[in-house]
C-alpha cells in the first residue's frame, strides 16, 4: 500500500541543509522514494504555516520507507539536516 511522507521544516542554516539536499536524492531514489512537492512559499488557505520548507513524498510501502529512514547511509546524511533544521517528519497510509 502506498505511503507518504510530510515533512516540515524551519531551515536554520541554508549552507548546512545544503550539504543534506546534495546527497538526498541518491539515496531516496534507491529506496523508491518519489518527490510530489516541494514548496518554501505554499498558499496558506487557513490558519498559519511556520515551516520554511515542507516536503511531500510517497514510496509504494511502508517497508520502503522504513528501509530509506533507517539505512545507515540516509543516517549518515541526514545529520547535516539535524544541524540545519527541525523536523516533523510523518508517515500516512493512502486509502485504498
Amino acid at each position: 500500500m502506498t505511503v507518504y511522507a510530510v515533512a516540515l521544516l524551519n531551515i536554520t542554516d541554508r549552507e548546512g541543509y545544503g550539504r543534506y539536499a546534495q546527497g538526498f536524492m541518491e539515496i531516496f531514489d534507491r529506496y523508491g522514494g518519489q518527490l510530489l512537492a516541494v514548496e518554501e512559499s505554499p498558499t496558506v488557505i487557513e490558519g498559519d504555516w511556520p515551516h520554511t520548507r515542507t516536503v511531500l513524498a510517497s514510496f509504494p510501502n511502508a517497508e520502503a520507507l522504513d528501509s530509506w529512514y533507517r539505512s545507515p547511509e540516509y543516517q549518515a546524511l541526514a545529520q547535516h539536516r539535524f544541524d540545519a533544521a527541525t523536523t516533523r517528519l510523518v508517515m500516512l497510509r493512502a486509502l485504498e
